[in-house]
């Protein structure tokens, strides 16, 4: 059923799920709509934003934040409206970037809360390449990754919004750009649309032999959100004092326990010892101030207005739709930054 102003519906974690999430992972509940109290507003939910980082939140594990509880509104950034305010600073019809999960309406206090004004031109925007994806391809790389003019930058998810924004600031800094994405589609879209100098299908049985074609000179810096075999194919291609952001290992998401085969753990830890590898994790707001937000926002904005960064999105129409949606991403379906139209 659509969205209304009578009904808010909202989607949340019914249990734990083992492995890949199914149908009884996440229901479908309407509820009342929320009404804001003294210093409070309600938010009406435009666009939801879906990443993979989501499927940690289902997990009761430590983390670098706390797990969705069972009956709880899934967890995500939304750009919404603001519908009723008591709050100064915010007025009905802004638009804003809010903290309100998977649900049509949400009651804010203001925290987390971030206004995008009364008519921002693409306002989904701000959940991609404006906002937490853009900023973590820009950080990630230019501050851990650190590509120098031509060095190989090899991208995992080249068709997907972070690796996507990764390898167009990598050209931008004269590096040469091998991207990884899956199947011949996504990969003519980085080359073509993108500017990636080659794209390798990682569904391709001789993906290590490609990559070893693609890097003669080997890797100066590899972005990983992946894991997998992509890391595998890379690992001995690296070149000494290489440099690995890693913000993320979809591939693995989904594992219930340690993968089989054997066990990788000495070639990657030999590698990054042998070679003197830079391997870092991060999470994007934690671990960059504003003033590399500040950076971020000055030149994102100019790359996209004079078009030397272009940007894809994947809608999906309906909250109803998002949980398949999400499943979705995690398999690689997704072409470009996946989003869900709820309002």
């Amino acid at each position: 059923m659509p969205q209304t102003s009578a009904t808010n519906r909202r989607i949340v974690l019914a249990e734990r799920p083992i492995g890949q999430p199914d149908e009884k992972t996440l229901r479908l509940e309407t509820t009342s709509v929320p009404e804001p109290g003294p210093e409070e507003m309600l938010v009406r939910t435009e666009y939801l934003s879906l990443d993979p980082y989501m499927r940690g939140r289902m997990n009761d594990a430590k983390s670098y934040a706390e797990p969705v509880p069972i009956g709880g509104v899934m967890t995500g950034q939304v750009v919404g409206q603001v519908v009723q305010s008591n709050i100064e600073e915010y007025e009905a019809g802004d638009y804003v970037l809010s903290p309100s999960g998977w649900q049509d309406f949400a009651v804010s206090d203001g925290t987390q809360i971030v206004n995008l004004g009364k008519s921002p031109e693409n306002p989904s925007w701000a959940l991609g390449i404006l906002g937490m994806p853009g900023y973590t391809a820009y950080a990630g790389l230019l501050k851990i990754g650190e590509p120098k003019a031509g060095e190989t930058v090899v991208v995992a998810a080249a068709a997907g919004p972070v690796g996507a924004t990764v390898g167009q600031i990598a050209k931008l800094k004269g590096c040469r750009v091998v991207g990884i994405a899956g199947g011949s589609e996504k990969c003519a879209h980085v080359v073509e649309n993108l500017g990636f100098d080659m794209c390798l299908d990682h569904r391709s049985d001789d993906l290590a032999a490609q990559l070893r074609e693609a890097c003669p000179d080997g890797i100066d810096v590899y972005f990983e959100n992946v894991g997998g075999k992509v890391l595998y194919a890379v690992l001995p291609l690296l070149n000494p004092f290489a440099r690995v952001p890693v913000c993320g290992m979809v591939s693995w998401y989904n594992l219930p326990s340690l993968p089989d085969g054997p066990d990788m753990g000495p070639a990657i830890i030999g590698t990054v010892l042998r070679m003197k590898v830079k391997m870092q994790g991060f999470i994007i707001y934690d671990s960059f101030g504003p003033e590399v937000y500040q950076e971020f926002a000055r030149d994102m904005t100019g790359w996209l207005e004079d078009g030397s960064v272009n940007y894809k999105e994947h809608v999906v129409d309906g909250l109803e739709n998002a949980p398949e949606a999400f499943n979705q991403l995690l398999a690689g379906g997704n072409f470009g930054k996946m989003v869900v139209k709820v309002g």
